[in-house]
Parts: C-alpha cells; sequence; structure tokens
C-alpha cells in the first residue's frame, strides 16, 4: 500500500504530468512517422508490381500479335519455368485453361479485364493446403482469350511485418522507458521540492536562519533557492531589526516617558503658582516633542525601509539642495566654534527632495555635535558633493574624535549610541535614518577615517547627462 501511495503521489505531481504528455506527444508522432513509413513503402511496393505487370503483359500480347496463340502458350511456358516467376494463366473464351503455372484459381476471375487481389496455389508447390495472396491483372486478347499475369504479394506483407513488428516494440519502449525516466525525474524533482517544504516549514515554525539547498547545478530550482535565500535573509534582517526596535524603543523610552511621569507628578505635588504650573507644563511640552521627533524619525524609516515615497520622487539638483542645507548649519556651526566649508559640483539625482535634505541635515547636524576638537580650538567641517563615475558622493568630514572602526557598522543601527554620545541629547536615530533614505534611493551609507575626525559618505546614483555643465562651486562660512 505504501507503494502505490508513493506511486499516486508521483502521478499527481506536475513534472510527472508535463513527462506523460510530452511521451504522449512523443508516441503518437513516432507512431505516425511509422506508419506513414509503413503505409508508403506498401504502396510504392505495389505500384512497383502494377508496372511491372502492365510491362508484361504488353510484351505477352505483342507475342500474341507476332506469332498467335501457340507463341504465346510457348512464352508462357518457358516464363513459367523460371524461378520465382509470376503466375500465368491463359484461357480461350469457353474458360479452357491453355496455359498456367497456378492451380485453384476462380476461372470468373478472367471474366473481366483489370487489377485485383486473389488467392492461388502454385501447382509445384509441395505444401498442400498452403494458400497464397496474388496481385493479378486480366486482359483480354484478340479472338476472346483472356491472359491472366500476377505476382505473390508475400514479399510486400513480409516487408510490412519487417517494419510493423520492430515499431510496435520501439513503441512499447518508448512507452516503459518514458515511463521509467518520467518516475525518475519526477522523485528528484519532488525530492527537490520536499526538501524546499521541509525548509520553509521550519521557517514558519519561527526558525528564520533556515535555508533553502543549493545544489551548485545552476539549474532553475537552485535560482528560486537563491532567489528566496536572499529573500529569507532579508525577511530576517528585517524581523531582528523589528526585535531590536521593540527592545530599544522599550528601554529608550522608558525613561523618558518616566522622566516625563514624574515631573507630572512633581508638578502635583509641589506646584503652587502660576509661574510653577508654567514651568511644569513647559518642561512637559518639550518632553512630549522630544517624543514625537523620535517617533517622527522611527516613522520615516519605516516607510523609506517600505519604499512608499518611491512614486514622488524627481529629479533633484543635489548640489543647489546641499548649499541650502549647509547655509541653514553655518550659524550653529559657527556658535558652536566650528568653520563649515561646502564644495559642490553640478549632480542631479532622482529622489524625494525632503528626504534627501533631511539626511543631509542629520549627517551635518551629527557632525556639529561630536566635530569639536579636543583641545577646543576651532573645529573644520567640510561638506563635498562630486560626482564619481555614475555616483554621486556627499561627504561630510570633521575634525573630531572620529568613531572606531569597529562601531561604524553598529551606528546605522536604530537607537545604538556610543558611549561618548550618552551625555549628549539625541534619540540614536539619526544615521539610522541616513542609512534608510540612501538604501530607499538605491545607494548606501559608509564611513572613513579622517585623520583626526569622521568621514560621512553618502553615495547615491547620479542621473546621467544631466550635470548642467556649470563648473565647481565652493561657500565658506564666515565670521
Amino acid at each position: 500500500m505504501r507503494i502505490f501511495r508513493h506511486l499516486a503521489r508521483l502521478v499527481r505531481t506536475t513534472a510527472f504530468k508535463l513527462l506523460a504528455a510530452y511521451l504522449a506527444v512523443f508516441a503518437i508522432f513516432a507512431v505516425s512517422v511509422i506508419g506513414y513509413t509503413a503505409w508508403h513503402t506498401r504502396e510504392l511496393i505495389q505500384n512497383q508490381v502494377a508496372d511491372d505487370l502492365d510491362r508484361e503483359v504488353r510484351y505477352l500480347a505483342e507475342q500474341y500479335h507476332i506469332g498467335g496463340i501457340q507463341r504465346l502458350v510457348y512464352v508462357i511456358d518457358r516464363r513459367s519455368r523460371r524461378p520465382g516467376s509470376s503466375i500465368y494463366m491463359l484461357a480461350n473464351f469457353q474458360g479452357e485453361v491453355l496455359a498456367a503455372n497456378v492451380s485453384d484459381l476462380s476461372l470468373g476471375l478472367l471474366d473481366a479485364a483489370g487489377t485485383r487481389f486473389t488467392t492461388y496455389n502454385r501447382q509445384d508447390d509441395s505444401g498442400a493446403g498452403r494458400s497464397h495472396v496474388a496481385f493479378v491483372q486480366v486482359f483480354i486478347l484478340s479472338g476472346g482469350y483472356r491472359l491472366l499475369v500476377g505476382r505473390d504479394i508475400e514479399e510486400r506483407d513480409t516487408l510490412r511485418d519487417l517494419v510493423a513488428r520492430p515499431a510496435q516494440w520501439a513503441v512499447v519502449l518508448i512507452v516503459v522507458l518514458g515511463l521509467a525516466g518520467g518516475v525518475f525525474v519526477t522523485r528528484r524533482v519532488l525530492k527537490r521540492i520536499d526538501a524546499m517544504t521541509a525548509t520553509t516549514e521550519t521557517i514558519m515554525a519561527g526558525d528564520l536562519t533556515g535555508r533553502l539547498a543549493v545544489s551548485g547545478a545552476g539549474d532553475e530550482f537552485d535560482r528560486l533557492a537563491h532567489s528566496l535565500n536572499v529573500m529569507l535573509e532579508r525577511i530576517e534582517a528585517l524581523m531582528q531589526g523589528l526585535k531590536d526596535v521593540s527592545d530599544n524603543i522599550a528601554h529608550d523610552l522608558k525613561t523618558p516617558l518616566t522622566r516625563l511621569r514624574n515631573r507630572a507628578e512633581e508638578a502635583l505635588r509641589t506646584a503652587r503658582t502660576e509661574e510653577d504650573w508654567r514651568g511644569a507644563l513647559e518642561t512637559t511640552i518639550e518632553e512630549s516633542d522630544g517624543l514625537i521627533r523620535t517617533f517622527d524619525a522611527l516613522l520615516m524609516i519605516a516607510r523609506a525601509e517600505a519604499g512608499q515615497a518611491r512614486d514622488t520622487m524627481t529629479d533633484v539638483d543635489l548640489a543647489d539642495l546641499t548649499e541650502n542645507v549647509a547655509e541653514l548649519y553655518e550659524p550653529l556651526a559657527d556658535e558652536q566654534g566650528l568653520d563649515l566649508t561646502v564644495t559642490s559640483e553640478p549632480v542631479v539625482v532622482h529622489g524625494v527632495r525632503e528626504l534627501l535634505a533631511q539626511a543631509l541635515s542629520n549627517l551635518i547636524d551629527n557632525a556639529i555635535k561630536y566635530g569639536r576638537v579636543p583641545d577646543g580650538g576651532r573645529g573644520r567641517i567640510a561638506v563635498r558633493l562630486a560626482r564619481a563615475g555614475s555616483d554621486a558622493l556627499l561627504t561630510v568630514a570633521d575634525s573630531g574624535p572620529g568613531i572606531p572602526a569597529a562601531d561604524r557598522e553598529r551606528v546605522v543601527e536604530r537607537f545604538v549610541r556610543l558611549e561618548a554620545s550618552r551625555t549628549r541629547p539625541g534619540s540614536g536615530l539619526g544615521l539610522s535614518q541616513v542609512a534608510a533614505v540612501a538604501r530607499l534611493h538605491g545607494g548606501d551609507l559608509s564611513f572613513a577615517d579622517n585623520g583626526p575626525g569622521l568621514v560621512a559618505v553618502l553615495r547615491l546614483p547620479a542621473k546621467a547627462g544631466r550635470d548642467g555643465g556649470g563648473a565647481a562651486t565652493d561657500t565658506a562660512s564666515r565670521r
């Protein structure tokens, strides 16, 4: 029963059905070709026999006209003695046989001229009771004589059998081998599908580390497995990111919410005058604005990673955007003892202007917060926009302490704040926003050492042939 269930499962698979359909088509084609070949061969032999009979009848009729009935009888008798001779019968108008080399031939066969099939026995046959089939032609001579000439078609039937029997076995062999091959191929396909099914069931059970096996053959299953594995890696990363975000929200937002509640409770307990209530409300509003900014940043990151802003993308003059954003931050940089310089080349990208401006603002704001030199001297922030091949490189370099190489991959994660930045205001989402915007636009965010300081590089795909042909511009802050 187990074998029958396994076979039934194989038969129900799409691979087996396709192979069975191909096998049926091929078998029908093979039978048609073999059948047509056999029929055409038979017709060819029959036409050749008819032509030979016609030539022989004309020759015998010519002998009759030359020498009369006696010469015709002599010629027929002489031809009848040859090995493998044709069938001959000559009768007068009364039906009396004058010459023949066959027996048991119906005399009524001689009544009408034409060609037909008939059975006969040769007079020299040693085997009694064995009939032959012949294709004969009847010709009526002048004087009422009937002349019959025929050929045994046993060779034709033998040839037909020689073609038909191997053809039958060939069809049987095709079907057997096709079914065996179908079972073999289907089992291999089903084995790989079962392996994929088992892996997907493991993944659905909660183990997101499972991956589909790749055999290395480079076939369609390998391509499917590779694509699914890439998708699973992305899903695992998103789920891990969701888990980290949930943990970080629960951890990092608990403190400001607790602080907000404690201040409200303290205001209820200690506030007596209008100034006390106003101060408590202003502090509460300030804390609430910080929470709102955090949630807005999380929402922006989620929308960017989901690609929801792609429909609103337009061509953006990145040089103009860079100079406008830098101009907004020049007073703040100067106030913090930093010189902000901008060097830009005309570059156009396809994207969302607001998100790109937010990403650049985060990078400049991050450089202003952490870009001051340790000895209290005047620091420097250099913003540079340049084109490198088909990419636009937007770099923000500062002269601060920088980020250790081991932490440069972590700083783009949500709510990650290094020890040096714990005492500074912020939620740890600025660089996460920049990385999300970069991915949305098909680019990336990377970091390098500025010796001293940090270089943040935002790489974006640039539009071809849209540079504007202008020269580079330079804008420097002035005190």
